[in-house]
Parts: structure tokens; C-alpha cells; sequence
């Protein structure tokens, strides 16, 4: 029996695009009429013959779906413990959903400018594409471009246009931690991991610390800015947020990262957590249940949100004509052993 030939093969022949074939052959809607029947016509041609399942309803698909990060130059490749579970998430939907995933980093300069794009965009071999965390609007627009709007991202934020996204409730989690301290008997809190024209998850959750203290008539703020989410920037940020306003019992850190560093910072000055500082953070990762004393957090649901994103990836791959949607994930808090009652 001679071999089918190859969606490369039939792509050439029909000169379209390797992911227009694959959407034909797996009779997706969104190719237009004329484009649909060149494909089919080439590929009866070249003695295609299409795969048929019996008995079969849940038989494999030839999908295949892109998850790209973000790097920057000369970074080491270091497991994001936020990310991480996100991509967990997508690889488990995709087994599930029998659907082949690729992955890619795309490097960027220190100022986030993306210096190449991956080959799996460039070699048009994959239908859709998963971005997780913060892109420049460019590079997600150029990346739009390449695959029609199979795009979904995943804690990433654009101005310029709709696409499907997968967020945090960063504000209502961020209420939830602040007004968590607030009645334990706290007045005096602090804020550490933020800064001004931070990325839009952390303007909400700073909005969120600023919302719980004005629900309670507190007008009374202490927010050290920092440049970055990384555990060294809040050390430093808690250091001079702490010897600046000693009065200060309780520190909202913007994720765990930081509160880790406050914590650090608390013992480098000899205050005693949670007995003469509380500290409470956000996101949950595996570390929060290992340091001493363990970090109340607030939990984020990291795998759903990968497993929601390959969802609407899947659906929007299949009906690229209807509006953006919008999921937003809930969060939940963590009591561990960081927060005092005072």
C-alpha cells in the first residue's frame, strides 16, 4: 500500500501554509471554501487517504500546540516555580485532549525586545500557540499574525487587542491577604514587592492592598517599591521599608519570592516572625510550606489555569470568529504560621 504523503508534501502543492493543511484535513471551520478545496484537491493528487477511526470517539488528533516563555539573554534556565505548574497544566489537557505539544523559549534583550522568534512559529508547525507571563505587545502581535489568532495567554496582559486569556483575581486576592492581617489586630501594614508602573497583575494586587486598608478607615500607608519580584529586591525593600517605620507589625509581599526575602530581611534585624512581624504572601509555590515559619499565602490554582488556557486555545482554534474570552481564576488563602494575632 503506498504511504500517504505528508501535510509538508500537500502544502507544497497547494501552496498554502503547513497549518492551513492541518486545519483541512481535520475539517476545521475557518478556511475559506476556495482554500479548503485546493488542499483537497492536491491531497486526493497525491493519493491521500484520510485515517479512519472505529470505534474510536476519543482517537487522537494531529493538533499540535506551542507553550512559549519568555528569557532573557545569558539567563539561566531555571524552573519558574509559578510557571512551572502552569505548564504542568497544559501538558496534562493536551494527554487528556490528545493533542502534541511543543515548546519554545523566546529570548528577549534586557529590555524585553525579543530577539528571534522559535522555529516552531517560523516553520509554521504548530496550529495555536499558549503564552505564558509578561510579552511585549509586539512580539504577541507578530506572533498573532503568524497562526490567525490561536493564541491564549496565560497571566499576560495587551492593550491593543482582545485575545483569550487565563488570569488571577490579583485584586480580591489581595484584599483577602491584607484584610486577613487586618483581623488579626493589625494597623500598621506594609507593602513590599510592587512599584508604580509594574506589570498589570501587580497594580492590582497593590490596588488591592490599598482597597482593604480604605474599607477599614485606615489612611495610614507603607509601600517600599521594588524593581523586581525577586527574593534580593525585597530583602533590600524590606530593610529600609522596616528601618524607616518600626511601628510597622505585618508585611503583604506581592508573591512568595518576596515574602521569602522579607522574612530574610526580618531576621537579618532581628524581628522575630510572626511574634514581632507577621508576613503573608501570595501564589502558593512549594517553597511557602518549607521555610521557617511556614508562609501564609494565597493560594492560586496554577494547574487550572494551564488546563483553561489549552481549553480555550482548543476552542478558539476551532471557531476563530467569536469573541475574546476572559477567564479569571479565584484564589484562596493559606493559614500556615507566619501571622500573629496581636
Amino acid at each position: 500500500m503506498p504511504k500517504n504523503p505528508t501535510m509538508r508534501e500537500i502544502a507544497a502543492k497547494a501552496e498554502v501554509a503547513l497549518s492551513t493543511v492541518s486545519q483541512v484535513l481535520n475539517n476545521r471551520a475557518n478556511v475559506a471554501p476556495d482554500t479548503r478545496e485546493r488542499v483537497l484537491q492536491a491531497a486526493a493528487e497525491l493519493g491521500y487517504r484520510p485515517k479512519v477511526a472505529i470505534d474510536a470517539p476519543f482517537a487522537a488528533t494531529s493538533s499540535t500546540i506551542g507553550l512559549i516563555t519568555r528569557r532573557r539573554n545569558h539567563e539561566r534556565l531555571i524552573v519558574n516555580p509559578f510557571y512551572s505548574y502552569i505548564i504542568a497544566g497544559v501538558e496534562r489537557e493536551c494527554q487528556r485532549q490528545h493533542i502534541n505539544l511543543m515548546y519554545a523559549n523566546l529570548e528577549v534583550d534586557e529590555r524585553n525586545h525579543a530577539q528571534s522568534l522559535p522555529g516552531m512559529l517560523l516553520n509554521e508547525l504548530v496550529d495555536g500557540v499558549i503564552i505564558v507571563g509578561a510579552f511585549l505587545e509586539e512580539a504577541v502581535a507578530d506572533i498573532s499574525r503568524r497562526i490567525r489568532r490561536n493564541i491564549v495567554l496565560v497571566d499576560g496582559y495587551t492593550s491593543q487587542e482582545a485575545f483569550d486569556s487565563v488570569l488571577i483575581d490579583n485584586y480580591a486576592g489581595a484584599v483577602n491577604a491584607v484584610t486577613h492581617l487586618l483581623d488579626h489586630g493589625h494597623r500598621h501594614i506594609g507593602l513590599i514587592g510592587s512599584s508604580p508602573d509594574a506589570y498589570p497583575s501587580v497594580l492590582e494586587r497593590r490596588r488591592g492592598y490599598l482597597a482593604a486598608l480604605a474599607a477599614r478607615g485606615i489612611e495610614q500607608t507603607y509601600i517600599e517599591d521594588s524593581p523586581r519580584l525577586e527574593r534580593i529586591d525585597a530583602y533590600d525593600a524590606a530593610l529600609r521599608l522596616l528601618k524607616r517605620c518600626p511601628q510597622i507589625t505585618a508585611i503583604f509581599a506581592i508573591n512568595d519570592d518576596s515574602a521569602i526575602g522579607v522574612l530574610n530581611a526580618a531576621r537579618e534585624l532581628g524581628r522575630r516572625v510572626p511574634d514581632d512581624l507577621s508576613v503573608i504572601g501570595f501564589d502558593d509555590i512549594d517553597l511557602a510550606q518549607e521555610v521557617t515559619p511556614a508562609l501564609t499565602t494565597i493560594h492560586v490554582d496554577k494547574v487550572l489555569m494551564g488546563t483553561m488556557a489549552l481549553r480555550l486555545l482548543r476552542d478558539r482554534m476551532h471557531d476563530s470568529e467569536r469573541a475574546a474570552i476572559t477567564t479569571t481564576i479565584s484564589t484562596q488563602l493559606i493559614a500556615r504560621e507566619s501571622v500573629k494575632q496581636i
